[in-house]
């Protein structure tokens, strides 16, 4: 058992959700960093994420709109972060989302 599973509940909460915090705000500041090219080298990207976030919220009973968790995620509504940051995936990176994703991704 590792020093972090030997934490209490509440602390290893905490630190979780401060982790979490940080990725966003991380994945905020590097928008020219594409969706695909995430799920191409680590197998997730910012809409797995809000995805994530938005199962959490299920999960509970609380009430969290698709839409909302992406804002949550992107810092802006998903639109407005498609129109100033998103772009065409070549076909190399098509090409890899095929083949690393057998298409699943949604």
């Amino acid at each position: 058992m590792s020093a972090f599973d030997e934490l209490d509940a509440p602390t290893r909460q905490e630190l979780e959700a401060a982790a979490f915090r940080r990725l966003v705000r991380h994945l905020r500041d590097k928008p020219e960093v594409q969706n695909i090219d995430l799920m191409n080298v680590a197998g997730f990207c910012r809409n797995c994420l809000s995805n994530w976030l938005k199962d959490a919220a299920d999960e509970r009973g609380l009430e969290l709109s698709k839409d909302a968790s992406r804002e949550a995620v992107y810092g802006m509504p998903y639109d407005e972060w498609k129109a100033r940051h998103q772009r065409e995936a070549n076909p190399e990176q098509a090409a890899a989302f095929a083949e690393g994703t057998s298409g699943s991704h949604a």
